[in-house]
């Protein structure tokens, strides 16, 4: 298991695992994307497993101006494919981006999770976060054209 900072060559491995995150045929994840990454305060990681994309989760760092712009990070899409869950895949992604936050010294590390991956709130809350500490919420693009 290696985990790794996601390469414009794993965007077709990135893109099975979104799907199967969300469904349909909105994901679109391109080389060009991944490689833009690495110009933002972002980090797209990867686990490859016998040079499969097993696992991919985002870590964004966000300057926090109460605190003299010291970063938050905020965690997304963090998604293991069905054949590697429970093998530790996403507690490895998840220690990454610790390492990552601490190094950046970030004041907290918020992750949101759709409710329904109960399955993976397991995983947070064995790793540390607290499910209770804070409510997220989501207003989603195609709400937001509704408001004009």
């Amino acid at each position: 298991m290696l985990i790794r900072i996601a390469l414009p060559s794993d965007a077709g491995g990135i893109g099975k695992l979104y799907n199967q995150l969300v469904g349909g045929d909105s994901v679109n994840v391109t080389r060009a994307g991944i490689a833009e990454l690495t110009t933002h305060r972002a980090t797209l990681l990867v686990c490859e497993i016998d040079q499969v994309v097993a696992g991919t989760v985002l870590v964004q760092l966000c300057a926090d101006v109460m605190y003299a712009q010291q970063p938050f990070a905020l965690v997304e899409n963090l998604v293991v494919h069905p054949d590697f869950r429970r093998l530790g895949v996403g507690s490895a992604m998840l220690a990454a981006v610790e390492r990552i936050c601490l190094e950046a010294d970030c004041s907290k590390i918020m992750l949101m999770s759709s409710a329904h991956r109960v399955e993976a709130h397991r995983v947070f809350l064995k790793a540390g976060y607290s499910g209770d500490a804070k409510r997220g919420f989501v207003r989603y693009r195609r709400q937001m054209a509704r408001l004009s």
